[in-house]
């Protein structure tokens, strides 16, 4: 019965870290995340070393519609504090500022979300889903549809989308699969309007007033960030978003 039990204790031990390592075994039988592991990885490891990013690392991305730019995060395992590592430019944009309402309007959300699908094999070279619409997008809507597919990927296209190139989605790509098998099962995805600066938001204001409730929501999460270097805890509670 003790070797029974010992050998239980064992599994419960090592299992989350197994699956943790299939992950990303699994990803790469796919030809293209081998590809971008081939491309990139040795060039983004000595980025990171160059970062003070050593060994397992957690990943935030922050997305910022006017500005057309993907900041990307990352935690080191010993320390508290988020550090900037990379900013991409989005390659075509579609849609005003804004969130999006309703299937087909073209636009790019504007909320708080996480990565929830790793596609290999996706139209878009390879894409990270988002797992729009969350419950205050479902309430935004109303009796429309509110839309989904959405996704960070490859290619120059997009209907709402956050499109990087080819070249950009392998190195986003990669670090998200290195983040996910390392134990991050949440990887954080901020969609921003723009900068959320007070300036930038009276600025954006006076074309958009509709947004004012909205928009200030918002600007508490970017604030949060920006004071403590850590993507806050987001609670949605009914029409607002809460931090934590």
């Amino acid at each position: 019965m003790k070797a029974y039990l010992k050998l239980i204790l064992l599994f419960s031990i090592t299992s989350p870290a197994f699956a943790q390592s299939e992950f990303k075994t699994k990803q790469l039988s796919f030809t293209r995340v081998k590809t971008a592991y081939s491309e990139k990885w040795n060039a983004l490891q000595k980025e990171l070393t160059q970062a003070g990013i050593k060994g397992p690392f957690k990943l935030y991305l922050s997305a910022y519609k006017s500005e057309g730019k993907l900041e990307l995060w990352l935690q080191s395992e010993k320390e508290k504090a988020y550090k900037l590592f990379k900013t991409y430019n989005f390659c075509a944009h579609s849609g005003v500022l804004g969130p999006k309402i309703k299937e087909g309007d073209l636009q790019t959300p504007e909320g708080f979300y996480n990565i929830n699908v790793f596609n290999p094999e996706s139209n878009f070279h390879l894409s990270l889903g988002v797992n729009y619409p969350n419950e205050i997008d479902r309430q935004r809507s109303r009796l429309e549809k509110p839309g989904g597919d959405i996704y960070i990927h490859g290619n120059c296209v997009t209907v709402g989308c956050i499109p990087l190139t080819d070249e950009k989605i392998k190195e986003v790509y990669v670090l998200a699969v290195e983040a996910r098998n390392a134990g991050q099962l949440q990887i954080p995805v901020h969609i921003f309007p723009f900068k959320m600066s007070h300036k930038n938001l009276n600025k954006y204001l006076v074309q958009f007033p509709a947004q004012k409730a909205f928009w200030k929501n918002l600007q508490q999460g970017y604030a949060y960030l920006e004071r403590h270097n850590v993507p806050p805890n987001v609670v949605m509670q009914k029409d607002k978003y809460l931090y934590k």
